[in-house]
C-alpha cells in the first residue's frame, strides 16, 4: 500500500507542467538596459557585452523597435557624454545625452516605459558616483546634483527615475525636488541594495565609468551582508521610494528573498553585465546551453521574489516566454 501513497513528481504532458508552474514570468516584468552615447549616427558594438550596442539618441529608435518587436516595453537608459567634468554637469544638463534620448524615443514610441539611471559616475571625470571633497565622495554635497539630474529627466519625459549612486538620503532629496516642481506622479525606483561587486566590469567598460582612483566600497555594500540590505531597503521605503532594487541578482538570490519578505514595495532585480557576459562566454565556448541557462537563471531570480527583472537578455527572454519555455 505504501507504494501507492508515496509522493510523486508532477506527471502529465508538457502542457500540464506549464499549467501547474508555481513561478510566472510576464513580458511586462522585463526591462532592457540601453546605452546612449552623445553624438550623431552612432551604432557601435560593445566588445565586453556581445549583442549589446551603444546608440546615439538619433539612432535609438532602432533599439526601441527591436525591443517592441520582441514584446519588451520598458527600457533603462544610461548616458555616455562626450565631455566629463568633476561635477558631472552633463548628468543634469537640459540637453544632456539621456535627456536627448528620452525626447527622441518618446516622440516616436510613446508606448515605451522609459526608466533613467540617475548617477554621477558616467559623467564625472574621476568616475565616482558623487561630488568629491579631496579624494573622498561627499555624500551630502552630492544630493542636490542627483536631485537636479532626476528633475531634468522627468522634465524631458522620463516615466520613472532610478538613482543608483547609493548616497544616503538621495531618495528624499529626489522626491522633494520632483514634488516641488510638479512631478508628483513620477515614481522612483531605488537601487536600494547595491553591492560592491566584481560583476560590474563589462558595464564599466561599456559606459566608461570605472573610477580613476580607489574603489566604491565606501558607498556600495559589502557582499557579506544581508541584514544591511534590509536596513537600506527600509530606509528608502521611508524616504518615498516606489520600487526597490537588488543588484546584482544571480549571486544574491537570498538577498532578493529577504528584502521581498521584509518590505511591501515591488522589487526589481538587476542581472548585471558580468552575469550576462559569463553566460554568453560559456555558451560561445560550448560549455553550456546558453538559452537554457538564461531561462533557468531568470526563473530562479523570479522564484526568489523579484517582480521585475532588468537584464541584457530581456529580448531573448521575451521570446522564450512567447514560446512557453519561460513564464
Amino acid at each position: 500500500m505504501d507504494d501507492f501513497i508515496r509522493p510523486r513528481r508532477l506527471r502529465g504532458s508538457e502542457r500540464m507542467r506549464r499549467l501547474a508552474r508555481e513561478t510566472r514570468v510576464s513580458l511586462d516584468s522585463l526591462v532592457w538596459p540601453l546605452f546612449l552615447r552623445e553624438g550623431k549616427n552612432i551604432r557601435e558594438e560593445i566588445p565586453s557585452l556581445p549583442g549589446q550596442l551603444r546608440y546615439s539618441p538619433d539612432q535609438a529608435g532602432e533599439a526601441a523597435e527591436r525591443a517592441l518587436r520582441s514584446g519588451v516595453r520598458a527600457l533603462l537608459l544610461f548616458g555616455i557624454p562626450q565631455e566629463k567634468d568633476e561635477r558631472g554637469s552633463q548628468a543634469y544638463a537640459k540637453n544632456g545625452v539621456v535627456q536627448q534620448g528620452i525626447r527622441a524615443l518618446k516622440e516616436r514610441y510613446p508606448e515605451l516605459f522609459l526608466i533613467t539611471d540617475v548617477c554621477m559616475c558616467e559623467y564625472t571625470s574621476h568616475g565616482h558616483c558623487g561630488i568629491l571633497s579631496g579624494r573622498r565622495v561627499d555624500n551630502d554635497k552630492t544630493l542636490p546634483y542627483l536631485a537636479a539630474a532626476a528633475l531634468s529627466h522627468a522634465a524631458a519625459g522620463a516615466d520613472m527615475v532610478a538613482p543608483s549612486d547609493m548616497m544616503d538620503g538621495r531618495i528624499a532629496a529626489i522626491r522633494t525636488a520632483l514634488d516641488e516642481n510638479g512631478y508628483t506622479d513620477t515614481p522612483i525606483l531605488s537601487y536600494a541594495v547595491k553591492y560592491a561587486s566584481a560583476f560590474y566590469g563589462p558595464f564599466r567598460d561599456a559606459a566608461g565609468s570605472a573610477p580613476a582612483f580607489g574603489n566604491r566600497k565606501s558607498y556600495q555594500m559589502d557582499f557579506h551582508n544581508v541584514r544591511e540590505a534590509v536596513k537600506e531597503a527600509l530606509l528608502d521605503v521611508g524616504e518615498g521610494a516606489d520600487m526597490l532594487m537588488v543588484k546584482p541578482a544571480m549571486s544574491y538570490l537570498d538577498v532578493i528573498s529577504r528584502v521581498k519578505a521584509e518590505t511591501r514595495l515591488p522589487l526589481a532585480a538587476y542581472s548585471v553585465s558580468g552575469e550576462y557576459a559569463m553566460l554568453r562566454a560559456a555558451g560561445a565556448q560550448g560549455l553550456l546551453d546558453e538559452y537554457a541557462a538564461m531561462c533557468e537563471s531568470a526563473a530562479g531570480i523570479f522564484r526568489a521574489g523579484a517582480d521585475v527583472l532588468i537584464t541584457y537578455y530581456a529580448r531573448e527572454l521575451a521570446e522564450a516566454i512567447k514560446k512557453g519555455d519561460l513564464g
